[in-house]
This record gives C-alpha cells, structure tokens and sequence, in this order.
C-alpha cells in the first residue's frame, strides 16, 4: 500500500521532480484508489489497484490512449517510467501514473451534442489493440444465477429483495437481446458519466482509460445514448446526430446493439449482490447496497432501449 512516505520513490521512479508530497487517497473506486502527487513540475495522479496489474494489458492500454490522446481528445497524459514503463511497483502496490486534470462533477446531463462529437472523435481512431473481448462487456448473468440470487436476498432480508424479484424476468429477457459484438476495435469501454466530466474551462476531459479492450463502437454508442439521454428522445437525437455528422463509425438499427450497456448493468448488478451476500465484505455492506439500490433504481428496461432505437432511426 501507499502512503505519504512513497512520494520520494514514485517521484524517483517517474522522474517527477524535487520536493514531492503524496496526498490521499483523493479518490476511490470499485477496483482502485487515486492519490495527488505534486513537485515542482506541478500535480499527477498516482493510481493504485487493489488487484496486481497485468503489465501487457496496461502496456497495451496506454499505447491506446497516446493514439487518443494524438486524435485531439482531452485526457489525462500517461506518464512513464525513466526506463519507458507504464507500470511500476512501490511498497509492494503496483502503480500507474497521469498526469492531473482539475475535473468537476458526474453530470449525466452533458450538452448531447458536444458528447455525440467526443465519441465519434473517439470511435474514429481505428486502434486494434490486444486486450481481447471480455466476458463482461458481452456475457449474460443467466436465469439460473438470477433466481439463486433472488432466494439468497429475500432469505437474508436484503432491503432491495423485492424489487430485484419483481424485475427478474424482465432482467433475463434483456439478456435474451445480446449479440456478441462483430466489429471490433479498441475501445474505452465505460463512458458513463463517472468518467466523462468537465475541465473548469468547460471541455469534456475523459478519463479511467484502463478497460480499454477490444468492442464493437456500435455497442459503445448503445450505452452512451442511454447514459446521456437521460430518457429524453430530444437529447437521443442530438447526440447520434452530432455523432454521425463527426464521422463516428457506429449505428444504431436494432435493440442488440445496446448489449455492451445490457450486459455491463447486468454485471455490475450482480457482483453488487453477491458482495452484500458476502459475510467477508459486511464492512462494505453500506456500499453494496447503495450500488444495488442504483441498478434496480436506474435501470435499462427492453422498453427504454425500443424508445431509444426508435428515437434515433431516420
């Protein structure tokens, strides 16, 4: 683990300059922490995983971001190692560095049309990467693990039991919508509003860039039009046409193309539950279930995703 005594190491490491002082952690997610380095060559983000790295896979996903980052889209800089290394290991954590980007807050309800633009001038750089296809991006939970889930919830008085039992089967008839994904590219492959955010100059800087892997950008598309509608067939519209008039490669024609953002939900519905279940995690359990209570709160439903292929035909 970090701590503030890392900074002269990382700094070291990274060549970030004299006199650096680590704080945080800043920020926290499912899968990391972020903690602000600064020297007197200015601030970085000091990323640390709970899970040991895959020096390929974040090899291959930084050589996708500078191909972004050349395209014109504003993201945070990967920085490397003095030796050209995009992973290093301090205090027995493995770390990646960026560069820092004063961001304001998660607003799903982002100018449409500026976030159909940004996409496209994503989807428009053809990077085959070698982050395969993953499971989690295209697999469906299955009946049988709904219903288990179902049972196990209800018999251990989870608070959001009924609700996830009254949207079971609507749930495993999404599920019956996905399509494995055929035109494939790299891809960001979490372009929820978490992760697009405003520069206090007002531009879209986007940002966690480490799923990056192989998708089609159809199946992007599909999730950013749910996220960013907002339910709305106006602001629908607005962004696949900005998008499609910036070049962007994908096409909305049928409900599977939105299996990226099924199957995404899905997952992330489903690890929620099992973690609240978990008696080894009741620490989190506050946490769990706020993440639950927002997947069966906001949720895609076959008739939301019929609503929005329809808003943006023709």
């Amino acid at each position: 683990m970090l701590d503030a005594g890392s900074a002269a190491q990382v700094a070291a490491i990274y060549e970030l300059g004299d006199d650096p002082v680590l704080t945080g952690p800043v920020a926290r997610g499912e899968v990391g922490q972020v903690w602000r380095l600064t020297t007197w060559r200015g601030a970085f983000a000091v990323k640390e995983p709970f899970e040991q790295l895959s020096v390929a896979e974040a090899d291959d996903d930084a050589a996708y971001q500078d191909a972004v980052i050349a395209a014109g889209v504003l993201m945070p800089a990967v920085v490397r190692t003095r030796s050209s290394d995009v992973v290093a290991e301090v205090g027995g954590a493995h770390i990646r560095v960026y560069g820092w980007v004063d961001l304001g807050e998660r607003d799903a309800r982002l100018d449409p049309a500026t976030v159909g633009r940004l996409v496209a001038s994503i989807h428009r750089v053809r990077f085959i990467g070698a982050n395969p296809v993953d499971p989690w991006y295209t697999d469906p939970i299955g009946a049988d693990r709904w219903d288990d889930l179902v049972h196990q919830l209800a018999a251990a008085g989870a608070p959001f039991a009924t609700q996830l039992a009254e949207q079971r089967d609507e749930l495993v008839a999404l599920e019956n919508l996905l399509e494995y994904p055929a035109d494939l590219q790299t891809c960001h492959r979490d372009l929820f509003a978490d992760n697009v955010l405003r520069t206090p100059a007002g531009t879209l800087c986007v940002i966690d860039w480490e799923n990056s892997g192989l998708a089609d950008p159809t199946q992007e598309l599909g999730l950013v039009l749910f996220e960013y509608s907002c339910g709305e067939a106006g602001r629908a519209r607005d962004l696949y046409r900005a998008y499609r008039d910036a070049g962007g490669p994908g096409c909305i024609e049928r409900p599977g193309n939105f299996s990226m953002v099924i199957a995404q939900l899905a997952h992330i519905g489903e690890i929620s539950c099992s973690r609240w279940l978990d008696p080894a995690r009741l620490a989190e359990q506050d946490r769990n279930t706020g993440r639950v209570d927002e997947f069966v709160t906001q949720r895609i439903t076959r008739r939301m995703i019929d609503e929005l292929v329809a808003a943006v035909s023709g």
